[in-house]
């Protein structure tokens, strides 16, 4: 190809490298060049232009992208099928350019090294791909060829063909088969019947991804024999896909999961994948059905190691200890907020940590202005002869033993302060108070450590609120087996105070407005857990003269005291 400045006198039929815009025509970039072309440009003054001219053994970008995107989408049989090999389409070739769509759904299968071959013949000639392992729905774009130039040397494009053809499959979609699925989950003393559920219809919506049908569920007791009944009943049901999610993680090629597997007659091909998270997955077989053990990570929709190993089944795609050594590149999935085992953090002290080792902060909240209180600052009113905030310090220092304590203040800050005097607490004045709960409690995140394990936030208008209350929900606090947001109730009514786990911060110091977290309880359900508390301090806030009264009365029921569900909620 000779590319560069040409006479008008010889560009004509010469592809044009530049766009012009004339008085009366726009002349784009790659336009053939045609005598009336050549007249208006001689008319606005140009005696050249540079052009690129095709010479015998160059073929022009658009047929070039075009013969190997055929050649890619027949599987290396060049027979231009489009889609019936390799499961790819091919679009219209423009501008030097010929997309790759899937012709079904499925997963994306790259050859890396083909790929690279192909690339590695010359500049002229690109392959791009999306990532191998990406599930692809008709139509969607997988790859595109692109020719740089405006035409490529014969001879290269041949030799790429001869990889093509060499390597058949460089690039293809291996489509989803229809499979009869069955899921088994385990139970434990204490596990709730919500959280199995929405555990089960995210397993299923996993199983129709891959074309998968649940014909059957069975729940059973975290055992062995159970499990392994279960197992049985989905093979004699005509199952050839069972997924089993516990109610504690497989660690073992002894645990539960892997035992009822044998005892029923199966075998474990793999316990544990490079792949976090989803590190602690199980891959085996009980005859021809496919039996795939899931950690609690797969409860999230959320792509975690559990995808990578449902997409291969659910394609055909083989399964081994080579494939799955592979997955460590790239196996650093994005980190899943509510995960009971997060890769990193502040909170990774408290796997192995007992409930008094765990470094579990406290925050008082106590910036308000008291609005409904009219005048007065509720938490400076007397309640057994001190300030009504001095029982929330009291309570927090008592239950903290030594950990951190930070009071939040901010209207009457001098005056709050000056309370708590005698109070072993850190202070973090909120300039914003009036912006609302969520300014204050991101200001008592931020004061806290960097090393913590959680929080405890309680708010400085519940004088009934003890140490006894805290330690608690500091008792019941245990991450690694999924308490990571421990809830205060009454008879099986959510109050105040809340604790919750590290890994919650940064998603609660971006709540905006006077409320605080109680969105993340109800995001994130399966990792509540409700602590029942001994009286219904937990249920009652002071914010109206009438409940303060009734308070002080002793009444236990203040006239006008919202329970813990309103705005004024730690938790929301």
């Amino acid at each position: 190809m000779r590319f560069g400045p040409t006479p008008l006198d010889e560009a004509r039929a010469a592809i044009l490298a530049h766009g012009f815009r004339l008085p009366d025509r726009t002349l784009k970039k790659g336009r053939r060049l045609s005598a009336d072309d050549l007249a208006a440009l001689r008319e606005a003054g140009y005696e050249s232009v540079v052009t690129a001219r095709l010479d015998a053994q160059d073929v022009a970008e658009n047929d070039a992208a075009r013969e190997l995107a055929e050649a890619l989408a027949g599987a290396g049989t060049g027979d231009g099928s489009g889609g019936r090999s390799a499961g790819l389409l091919t679009g219209n070739a423009f501008t030097g350019r010929c997309n790759l769509l899937a012709a079904v759904r499925g997963v994306l299968c790259v050859d890396e090294e083909g790929v690279a071959a192909v690339n590695a013949v010359g500049e002229e000639l690109t392959l791009a791909t999306l990532p191998a392992e990406t599930v692809v729905d008709p139509r969607r774009l997988a790859a595109t060829v692109k020719v740089i130039p405006f035409a490529v040397r014969r001879s290269h494009l041949d030799t790429c063909l001869r990889i093509v053809a060499e390597r058949a499959g460089i690039v293809r979609v291996a489509p989803f088969r229809a499979r009869r699925a069955g899921i088994v989950l385990t139970e434990l003393p204490g596990s709730r019947a919500s959280v199995l559920d929405k555990t089960a219809a995210v397993l299923g919506d996993k199983l129709s991804g891959i074309g998968a049908t649940c014909e059957l569920e069975r729940r059973c007791a975290h055992a062995a024999d159970a499990v392994g009944s279960a197992l049985r009943e989905l093979v004699a049901a005509g199952c050839d896909l069972a997924i089993v999610l516990g109610a504690s993680a497989i660690v073992d090629r002894r645990d539960v999961v892997p035992a009822a597997i044998d005892a029923a007659g199966g075998t474990v091909h793999r316990l544990g994948l490079p792949v976090d998270p989803g590190n602690l997955c199980l891959y085996a077989g009980i005859g021809a059905m496919t039996v795939i053990g899931l950690p609690g990570s797969s409860r999230s929709p959320a792509a975690s190691g559990a995808d990578l190993l449902l997409q291969r089944v659910g394609a055909d795609l083989p399964l081994g200890q080579r494939v799955f050594a592979t997955w460590g590149t790239g196996g650093l999935l994005k980190e899943q907020l509510g995960r009971p085992s997060p890769r990193s953090g502040p909170a990774d002290a408290a796997r192995s940590a007992s409930p008094d080792e765990r470094r579990v902060a406290i925050v008082v909240l106590a910036a308000g202005q008291s609005r409904r209180m009219g005048r007065r600052n509720k938490l400076l009113e007397t309640v057994d002869g001190e300030p009504m905030v001095c029982h929330a310090a009291r309570a927090a220092v008592a239950a903290a033993a030594g950990r951190p304590v930070v009071v939040v203040t901010g209207h009457e800050r001098d005056r709050v302060e000056a309370a708590l005097r005698s109070f072993d607490v850190e202070f973090a004045h909120n300039p914003d108070y009036d912006a609302g709960l969520s300014t204050s409690l991101a200001m008592g995140l931020a004061a806290l450590p960097s090393r913590v394990d959680g929080a405890i936030i309680c708010l400085g208008d519940m004088p009934g609120i003890r140490a006894r209350h805290l330690e608690r929900l500091r008792e019941a606090f245990d991450p690694e087996t999924g308490a990571a947001i421990c809830v205060a109730t009454r008879r099986g009514k959510r109050g105040n105070p809340v604790l919750f786990a590290a890994r919650f911060f940064p998603e609660m110091r971006d709540v905006e407005g006077d409320v605080g977290a109680r969105h993340l309880i109800g995001a994130y359900a399966d990792l509540v857990r409700e602590v029942e508390m001994p009286d219904d301090a937990v249920l009652l806030d002071i914010d109206s003269p009438s409940a303060l009264e009734a308070f002080r009365d002793g009444s236990r029921q203040p006239t006008g005291a919202r329970p813990a569900g309103g705005r004024g909620e730690a938790g929301g």
